[in-house]
């Protein structure tokens, strides 16, 4: 009689386990599920094709692991004479070789430009630190070869064709001839307009804030982009003879709208 009983609460029992079972498996989904998913953020797409925007720097970072070769030259100034356009005049050139190290090095991505609209424009930080190779009897001091740049990038994609950039810098020479002042402040405003998939107007002007004796002239450029994968190409034609930051910032003193102006490139190649 004990058996009947034992056999009968175990087939009478075990269905219903398996049916509190089945349910608390099945809440168990339901309250997974009701976790809502992490939503990956997306950052809208580089303002700028290349890290330069003709003279100055634009907001763009490569990421990680990135190496980028970097070759910016300067004709002679147009004076009308045969030296054919300046390009048989005295050039500028400079070689660079970039290596991103992470996210950002001296040139840092502080915020990024949302797809969402959160975060409506990209700012970047900029800074260099360059020595002079002049000769020795131009200085004092070793210290009096440094000079030191920085700037805040302010840009923004507006659309598919349209980006601009503002730029807030600071300049400083550890020294300078008198009556100049050690220091100035300068504000850069660029744009880029799409024309092709593969070409872009750029525009970079930059204005000088601070009062200086012998005030420097504002630096004008405009120019084409044309760009591939990896690759950048920049033509343009400009009032600035340098291609330090703050060497052109402080010293320029040809007006554009004068007829002051050379023809420059600028290339760059990442992998």
């Amino acid at each position: 009689m004990k058996l009947y009983k034992i056999v009968f609460i175990a087939l009478f029992a075990l269905p219903m386990m398996m049916l509190a079972q089945e349910q608390k498996d099945t809440l168990a989904v339901v309250q997974e599920d009701s976790v809502p998913a992490v939503k990956e953020i997306e950052y809208e797409r580089a303002a700028f094709e290349s890290t330069s925007l003709i003279e100055s720097q634009s907001n763009r970072v490569y990421s990680k692991g990135t190496i980028e070769m970097i070759m910016n030259h300067r004709f002679g100034l147009v004076t009308g004479t045969n030296d054919l356009i300046g390009i048989w005049a005295p050039a500028d050139i400079r070689l660079a070789v970039n290596y991103s190290i992470t996210d950002f090095s001296l040139k840092a991505a502080i915020f990024k430009q949302r797809v969402d609209g959160k975060m409506p424009v990209n700012i970047t930080y900029y800074g260099n630190a360059s020595i002079s190779a002049l000769p020795k009897e131009n200085f004092y001091h070793l210290s009096d070869r440094w000079s030191f740049f920085n700037q805040l990038i302010i840009s923004k994609k507006i659309s598919k064709t349209f980006s601009l950039q503002l730029a807030p810098s600071y300049s400083h020479y550890n020294a300078v001839d008198a009556p100049m002042s050690n220091d100035l402040f300068a504000i850069e405003f660029g744009g880029k307009a799409k024309i092709t998939s593969s070409m872009n107007f750029l525009l970079d002007v930059n204005q000088p804030i601070t009062t200086q004796q012998i005030a420097p002239k504002s630096g004008f450029a405009t120019g084409l982009e044309f760009s591939t994968v990896g690759h950048s190409f920049q033509i343009f034609i400009s009032n600035y003879r340098g291609i330090v930051n703050q060497q052109s910032n402080m010293f320029n003193q040809n007006d554009f709208f004068e007829g002051d102006f050379a023809i420059g490139f600028n290339i760059s190649r990442t992998w």
